[in-house]
């Protein structure tokens, strides 16, 4: 591993809309690489900018932005700096969002309930190997290689899909869903039918015990 002394030509963008989380993850990196270079950014906007002004070795992204979803994003990203490793921070379950994000295109994930000394070990890993992923993500992986158990149907459905779901299960409404995801009412029915097509389900329990088989650790 480098020492602090020789690790000072690395950069940072740590791309999240808190700044307690901005400031937090700056002072991890700083105790990792002493004479770092690292760029905060609040929203998207902020990220591309920087991103094209400033060659980046590893982005620090957080999945939800109020001006977008990060997932959509990555290959925009990709398209300015082809060689950036980029390290997804979220507060998402990593068994069902990790997959999604990495086979975006993105280099690693991380859960942010995760400790500090995972959070240094997950950077210092992708500025050593350009990627990194948790043990429980390798163990899903090799259990499902292992036992060839068919893809996970819940990857079949889009990030809102899946938020979607989770609210018809918890027993919300249309009204309430559109309000809580600001989507029309049409929208609704629609991702409810699109759902139900993409699992080959016809009614709500199947629906819940779909999110029961494949959703929990």
């Amino acid at each position: 591993m480098k020492t602090k002394s020789s690790s000072n030509s690395y950069s940072f963008l740590v791309a999240d809309d808190h700044s307690v989380v901005r400031q937090g993850v700056s002072l991890i990196i700083k105790e990792l690489f002493l004479n770092a270079t690292i760029y905060k950014a609040g929203n998207f906007k902020d990220t591309f900018s920087i991103l094209r002004e400033e060659k980046i070795d590893m982005l620090i992204l957080d999945v939800n932005f109020p001006d977008g979803n990060s997932i959509n994003i990555i290959s925009e990203i990709k398209a300015i700096r082809p060689d950036i490793k980029i390290l997804i921070f979220s507060a998402y379950d990593e068994n069902i969002y990790a997959m999604r994000y990495l086979n975006a295109g993105a280099s690693g994930y991380l859960n942010k309930e995760t400790s500090e000394d995972e959070m240094k070990e997950a950077i210092n890993t992708m500025i050593s190997t350009g990627k990194y992923i948790t043990q429980n993500i390798k163990d899903r992986i090799l259990d499902s290689y292992i036992s060839k158990k068919p893809t996970n149907p819940l990857d079949l459905l889009s990030n809102r899909e899946i938020e979607v779901a989770q609210l018809l299960i918890k027993g919300y409404g249309n009204l309430e869903i559109l309000e809580l995801l600001n989507i029309k009412k049409t929208t609704v029915s629609t991702y409810k039918n699109r759902i139900f097509e993409k699992l080959e389900i016809d009614n709500l329990a199947d629906l819940i015990k779909f999110f029961q088989l494949y959703f929990d650790e």
